[in-house]
């Protein structure tokens, strides 16, 4: 047949033309070869290991694979994306690693992946599981190479120091305190028992003790003694509720006076009217003592034995000359008050506290 044709070319095309024929086709053919080596791209694929090399007129990763039938599953690795496009001037190397299936076991629950990691280390920080220091794998280790439907079980291990103790009583001591009211304590460092202990390590794998050792036995804190203060000074409250803290007491004999000519000889008009002896003014609250028994300025509270209201608290402020020994004089607003006070039996309380100045608030004095 060719024969045929070729006698038939003969006959009907002169022998130049016939030649000039068959160079144009020549050169169509190898136009059209070095056309397509120029638009095509080299494209090696590495599929689990197994190389393949073709040329492709496809422009993307993914069109490449398409043409050759090639699929990716979401958990495969590929070292190029899919949307990426071809380079027409060197190889394209696609390395594909396929995922296999997984089952892992760790805090009791049981995960079914997919992973295309090479070792059980791999999978587990692939997955975002920490593992602790002393934690292991179940028949496996870190640098195990992963298998299709592997079973990796992760066992938690950890270990605690225990302790059985035995205490050692801590010792009470007292001691006084001056400033404290009479009656009252308190902790000033808090007592601690000693410890003796014995110390087992227990070691656990998920949750449940696997192991116990006995490490050693010692006295591990020495007891602190419990420091109590207790008050000592002496107080009581009045019937209006104040505390009166003092530090010494006197039974005395009290009378009265007013700032008036009877008693002071001093009229309103005199310089020094209602002037006591420390140059204060005479008040409610000011009384006339001996300063021999009672050093002026020192702050008293003066009861009233009985059911009679005290005359509260008061300053030693002023003297008098009959003001001798253990009598004091009691200073009132009106002599009328004096008349009704007379001279009765008092209980002085010398304050613990001289800085007090309560003696300014006693306004109403046995009221």
């Amino acid at each position: 047949m060719n024969g045929f044709y070729l006698t038939f070319f003969k006959r009907i095309l002169p022998l130049k033309q016939l030649a000039a024929l068959f160079i144009l086709s020549a050169l169509a053919v190898v136009s059209g070869v070095k056309l397509y080596d120029g638009i095509s791209k080299d494209v090696k694929i590495i599929d689990n290991g197994k190389p393949i090399i073709v040329k492709t007129m496809s422009n993307s990763v993914d069109q490449a694979l398409e043409k050759l039938g090639i699929t990716v599953r979401p958990d495969d690795y590929i070292s190029m994306p899919l949307d990426a496009s071809l380079d027409n001037d060197s190889m394209n190397i696609i390395n594909i690693k396929r995922a296999v299936p997984v089952s892992i076991i760790v805090d009791g629950q049981l995960r079914e992946v997919w992973s295309y990691k090479d070792t059980v280390e791999e999978v587990i920080e692939e997955n975002g599981i920490t593992l602790n220091p002393l934690d292991r794998f179940e028949g496996l280790t870190p640098a195990t190479l992963v298998t299709a439907d592997m079973v990796i079980r992760v066992v938690r291990v950890s270990e605690e120091i225990a302790t059985e103790e035995v205490d050692i009583p801590f010792t009470v001591v007292e001691r006084p305190n001056n400033k404290m009211n009479e009656g009252e304590t308190q902790i000033i460092a808090k007592g601690e028992n000693g410890v003796r202990a014995k110390y087992y390590k227990i070691t656990y794998e998920d949750g449940k003790p696997v192991d116990r050792m006995f490490v050693n036995e010692k006295v591990v804190k020495a007891p602190l003694d419990q420091v109590v203060e207790y008050g000592t000074v002496m107080n009581f409250r009045n019937s209006r509720g104040d505390l009166v803290r003092y530090s010494k007491v006197l039974n005395m004999r009290a009378t009265a006076y007013t700032s008036s000519f009877e008693d002071t000889g001093k009229h309103p008009d005199h310089p020094a009217f209602g002037i006591t002896y420390t140059g204060m003014r005479a008040r409610v609250g000011v009384i006339a003592v001996d300063p021999k028994v009672i050093p002026l300025g020192t702050k008293l509270y003066v009861e009233v034995p009985g059911s009679a209201p005290d005359y509260g608290f008061a300053i030693a402020g002023d003297i008098g000359s009959a003001i001798k020994g253990n009598n004091i004089d009691l200073y009132f607003d009106s002599r009328e008050e004096v008349k009704k006070w007379g001279r009765r039996k008092v209980v002085v309380y010398i304050l613990n506290e001289q800085n007090d100045t309560r003696w300014k608030d006693n306004t109403d004095a046995c009221k």
